[in-house]
């Protein structure tokens, strides 16, 4: 019995969602990957999105729980990108002035992508900008 449930298991690993590709295919014709802040600042004004380092490091920053656990706070995070794939708003919009006049909200992907791979994205999205900083 415990073969089959880890062999099942493997295979839903096989079958799970990439987080990077996602970003590829869904995420990056908007949000480039990696930024220096500096550079951000030069081409602002040409860039469609903020940077997704700066997403992260921004979402990490304001989303604060009383109880600081890392790993609450991760589930935290990533269940509202999640949401905030398929809901974008400007009540939630965590970006600054400047970046919501320059670059509006985030049109929905609502439908475009599946929910394994919104949780992957999502994943990434916290995962990848962990001690990287904007």
């Amino acid at each position: 019995m415990k073969l089959i449930v880890f062999l099942m298991s493997m295979g839903m690993l096989v079958y799970a969602a990439d987080g990077y590709k996602v970003y590829q295919k869904h995420c990056m014709s908007c949000h480039v990957e990696m930024m220096e802040k500096s550079e951000v600042l030069k081409k602002f004004k040409t860039l469609k999105a903020p940077p997704m380092v700066e997403v992260s490091n921004r979402l990490k920053g304001n989303i604060i729980l009383k109880e600081p656990d890392e790993m609450v706070k991760r589930r935290v995070v990533i269940a509202f990108i999640k949401d905030y794939i398929e809901n974008p708003s400007i009540d939630h919009s965590m970006c600054e002035v400047g970046a919501l006049d320059n670059f509006g909200i985030m049109p929905s992907l609502k439908g475009k992508l599946s929910d394994d791979e919104r949780e992957a994205v999502s994943q990434w999205v916290y995962d990848r900008y962990k001690g990287v900083q904007f």
